[in-house]
């Protein structure tokens, strides 16, 4: 056998018909009650049901019926059973299944339990609905209830009287839909079944016999005498309307009150023929007459009272049956509420107005509304059970975001799988935006640091930079203080060694020291040398004429200067030495005056004499 729902289906060895198998049907929700547990049977009510259930006292049926409807059924589905197995070309067996509290009688199941077999006496309306394929409402619960059971792939439904001639027949196979109404219907059900309360079930009232008021006779004789008894029939009128009850609150009451209506209607009518009679006797009888109308007012009277007495009360007793309906269904909405811990529910469809429409008695007032709040009961339950399991899905898949569904209250309603989905896909939206925010958030302080470290890497060569300049600056400034302070000590020692040579030496004659004041000769390219601040000589006075010609923009570059003096060649140290200070600079180039050319000339020339007089000495 399969498992659904973690029961195991079982098949009991069970008599149809037994006592035994009879107890089983009381203590279990058979196949062929679906029908009436939903509403639908047009043979059982379901209140009929719920009592039956709850007391234990199963359906009494006459003589007739038993012969002739049951007794009947089971003989021609037995001669409809090898019928069916030549359709479907396997054996049937009948058996008896249940699947929890649930059962199935089946009229057939084969050995495989892949087929299961349902058989209804032939009737020409439901023969038509079954020929062109319809299956009437009222049959499928017992079928679908027969295919959850029996875990049947498929169902033959067939209506014959036993013959071939008389035959017709359909497959139905199993439909969750209606799985899930029977199993909601049978909860309720058996809620319903716990909480009953016992009403006696009486059959269709019939009003109880009651005593006529007496026959009314009035007769005149010849000498204008009334004989009549219009007394007795008078006390007896009175005392009839003063036994009427005229708050009826079952059907017996009201069969009871209506039958009085119609005592009332015959008295009216009793009077009026009896007073017609006695005018057609005689000319006046004004006592008679007087009684006659007194009565005859007060019957009417009476009978009209209660005519609007019954139709008013049967309306209040159908209200008052309605707002008890309505009373219990808010109260089952609210006790959902309560279970699902806020108000979820929506409006349920339910409609007690129609359900009661066209009932005539009490009870089948209370059974209708009995009936329509169990429907209803059903579908706020299912609904109930989908807003639970769809409340735990947004616990589990949700709980760190709740800023998501502020539309609980409306997606709660969609089937289970449609809001998995719709959570699902929230949620993957709002961690993809999340992960695209972050991203760019991290592309954005990326970027920023990228432009904070090139600024600070700019910065550091900047400053290193400067750094490396600046210590040029002082190495340059250090190397002129030591190559001036050289020069200054080598033109001192020069100078003395100078002072100390003339002071040793005789007297030159005047014409001797000529050639000291023109331009010595220049000497051998061997003795040609690049001048060199680290040998130095007196600074040059120069020329007053010359260093104090007209100024000129500084335009003379120390190349130019070395190109008219080559092959020879002097640095700025070597033109700072001999008094040259550049005027001006052209980028990394010095600038020196035009003017200044021939003091430099002489300049030299007066160093390169001082050499050649050292290295004579």
């Amino acid at each position: 056998m399969q498992r659904e729902n973690f029961l195991t289906r079982q098949i009991h060895d069970l008599v149809q018909g037994s006592e035994e198998w009879h107890q089983f049907r009381l203590e279990h929700n058979g196949a062929s009650e679906a029908a009436a547990m939903l509403g639908l049977s047009k043979k059982t009510k379901r209140s009929e049901l719920v009592r039956m259930k709850a007391t234990g006292i199963a359906k009494e049926f006459t003589a007739w019926v038993q012969a002739n409807i049951l007794d009947y059924g089971h003989e021609v589905e037995a001669m409809a059973r090898p019928l069916v197995e030549m359709i479907i070309s396997d054996d049937l067996y009948p058996v008896t299944c249940s699947l929890g509290s649930l059962s199935a009688s089946c009229d057939g199941l084969t050995m495989s339990e892949a087929i299961a077999f349902e058989h209804k006496q032939w009737a020409a309306a439901l023969a038509a609905s079954v020929g062109a394929g319809e299956l009437p409402e009222e049959h499928a619960p017992q079928c679908q209830q027969v295919l959850m059971v029996t875990g049947a792939e498929k169902l033959i439904f067939v209506v014959s009287d036993g013959t071939e001639e008389n035959m017709v027949w359909m497959w139905v196979y199993p439909d969750a839909e209606w799985f899930g109404r029977i199993r909601a219907g049978w909860e309720q059900f058996d809620l319903d079944v716990a909480a009953y309360e016992h009403v006696e079930f009486l059959p269709a009232a019939i009003a109880a016999p009651v005593q006529d008021l007496p026959a009314l006779s009035i007769r005149v004789d010849g000498a204008l005498t009334l004989n009549h008894n219009l007394v007795v029939f008078g006390d007896k009128l009175t005392k009839f309307i003063a036994d009427i009850n005229t708050t009826p609150e079952d059907d017996q009451a009201f069969a009871d009150a209506e039958q009085a209506i119609k005592v009332m209607e015959r008295a009216e009518e009793a009077l009026g023929a009896a007073e017609a009679s006695a005018l057609g006797q005689i000319s006046t009888v004004d006592e008679m007459v007087r009684t006659v109308a007194t009565y005859k007012e007060l019957a009417r009277k009476t009978r009209l009272m209660l005519e609007k007495m019954v139709k008013a009360r049967k309306e209040t007793i159908r209200v008052e049956i309605q707002q008890a309906a309505k009373d219990k269904a808010a109260a089952h909405i609210t006790a959902l509420n309560a279970r699902l811990g806020k108000s979820y529910m929506p409006a349920v469809a339910v409609d007690f107005a129609t359900a009661m429409k066209g009932k005539k008695t009490v009870s089948s007032l209370r059974d209708a509304a009995d009936t329509e709040l169990a429907r209803f009961k059903i579908e706020a339950n299912a609904i109930a059970d989908k807003v639970q399991i769809n409340l735990g899905t947004l616990r589990e898949l949700a709980a760190d975001f709740p800023f998501l569904f502020a539309d609980t209250p409306q997606i709660v309603l969609k089937a289970p799988d449609d809001l998995t989905a719709l959570v699902q896909l929230r949620i993957g939206d709002h961690q993809r935006a999340e992960a695209a925010k972050a991203e760019a958030l991290r592309a954005k302080i990326a970027e920023e640091e990228r432009i904070k470290a090139e600024k600070a890497a700019a910065e550091t060569v900047r400053l290193a930079q400067l750094e490396a300049d600046r210590k040029a600056e002082e190495a340059a400034a250090t190397e002129r203080a030591r190559v001036q302070a050289d020069t200054k000590r080598q033109l001192e020692e020069q100078a003395a060694s100078i002072a100390a040579q003339r002071a040793a030496e005789k007297p030159v004659p005047e014409q001797a020291a000529a050639p000291a004041a023109t331009l010595p000769v220049e000497p051998e390219p061997a003795q040609r040398q690049i001048l060199n601040p680290a040998t130095a000589w007196p600074a040059p006075t120069g020329s007053p004429a010359l260093r104090s010609a007209p100024a000129t923009p500084p335009a003379l570059r120390l190349g130019q200067i070395n190109e008219r003096i080559a092959p020879m060649s002097i640095s700025v140290e070597g033109l700072r030495v001999l008094g040259f200070e550049p005027a001006a600079r052209d980028k990394a180039a010095q600038l020196y005056h035009e003017h200044e050319f021939p003091s430099i000339c002489a300049a030299m020339a007066r160093h390169l004499g001082a050499i050649q007089s050292k290295q004579a000495a």
